[in-house]
């Protein structure tokens, strides 16, 4: 006989039969949870509380006479609050397919009337504005009957065969398609450009590859040339080395052969003409001798006897000179000093001997004043 109802979480429970509901309604509204009903006294209904869609395709009439086709959708639900749901229940229970014919109807009309005080220009390019303009305008009226409107998109606006819109659109499609062969031109020269570019950069790889693979080949060929000829010059540095080494032999041997034709050749001649020269010499010294004799009648036999002997003694003394090994130093003048060193030692020889013979160098001393002292 009792039962404990409980409405779905998207559902109003609404009890008639007894009490009265808030503002005098003709039943009580439960939501949320559950209430005992007794089954005979009391009838339980059920109000959906779901979103709720309508669809709206009116022909409407703008502000300059162009007609146009406006298509919206409008989602709609019962309001939360009891107040909405009394409303809503009072005049959708029975039939809750007719919110959404309603609501499309209400919209319908204040579709009409907002595009009505609108260019086409304004509805095409400011058609959030159109919609906020609508639900502004249905707001009220909604809530009379306990729905609230979550959101309203126009879908479309089409002007028919009248082609205003299409006119209209005109010159933004030419400006849009002259931007896209714009972009279209220069995404052509980029890409042409940057196909040069690669050529470009192909051509300098393909260059610059040239290039390494020369001086590889070029440093190739330049080592087996120098492979080639470092054994010819090997041995043209190796005969140059002979050469020199035989050049300075001959030099060295060149100059002892000089060495040994001067110790030959040159000194013995050297000596011998000074030999001649110191004997020349003598016998100069001699023939002098002679006339000082031969001027002086007194001179006795010894002193004859030591002139003879004069030449001897020099001739003695330079014979010692023929295989004497003599370098003279200083040419002519040398070879003189020597020949008056060899006369210097033959006079004093020769006054070592009249010192030896003291008294009859005396006589002959006074032997030659007598001679004087008659003249």
């Amino acid at each position: 006989m009792f039962g404990y109802r409980v409405p779905a979480p998207d559902q109003a429970m609404l009890i008639s039969g007894g009490r009265r509901g808030l503002s005098g309604a003709p039943f009580r509204v439960v939501t949320g949870h559950g209430a005992f009903v007794l089954q005979v006294f009391r009838k339980v209904r059920f109000l959906t509380l779901a979103m709720c869609e309508a669809e709206v395709a009116e022909t409407c009439v703008t502000k300059q006479g162009i007609a146009l086709t406006a298509r919206a959708v409008i989602a709609f639900k019962v309001g939360n609050d009891t107040e909405s749901i009394v409303n809503a229940g009072q005049r959708f229970l029975s039939d809750q397919d007719q919110m959404s014919v309603l609501t499309g109807r209400i919209f319908a009309g204040h579709l009409r009337a907002i595009i009505g005080s609108m260019t086409v220009e304004e509805i095409v390019t400011e058609r959030q504005k159109l919609a906020t303009e609508v639900l502004d305008t249905s707001k009220a009226e909604m809530a009379k009957i306990g729905l609230i409107v979550d959101s309203l998109q126009i879908q479309s606006i089409d002007d028919g065969d009248t082609g205003y819109i299409a006119a209209m659109s005109a010159p933004h499609r030419a400006a849009i398609q002259r931007q896209a062969q714009i972009a279209q031109a220069q995404a052509t020269q980029a890409a042409v450009e940057a196909e040069q570019q690669s050529a470009r950069k192909q051509a300098e790889y393909a260059r610059e590859t040239a290039i390494v693979k020369a001086q590889y080949t070029a440093e190739v060929d330049r080592a087996e040339a120098q492979a080639a000829q470092a054994g010819p010059l090997a041995q043209a540095h190796a005969q140059r080395e002979v050469l020199a080494a035989q050049t300075e032999l001959a030099q060295r041997a060149a100059e002892l052969r000089q060495q040994q034709l001067v110790a030959e050749v040159v000194k013995p001649a050297e000596a011998d003409a000074e030999r001649i020269r110191v004997l020349a010499l003598a016998e100069a010294e001699r023939m002098k001798i002679q006339a000082e004799a031969a001027a002086s009648h007194d001179r006795v036999a010894l002193d004859r006897m030591l002139i003879d002997q004069l030449p001897q003694i020099v001739k003695e003394a330079a014979g010692g000179l023929a295989g004497a090994n003599v370098n003279v130093l200083n040419g002519a003048d040398g070879l003189g000093e020597i020949a008056a060193g060899l006369v210097s030692q033959g006079l004093t020889i020769l006054d070592s001997v009249r010192q030896g013979l003291g008294a009859p160098q005396g006589r002959i001393e006074q032997d030659g004043e007598q001679p004087a002292g008659r003249e």
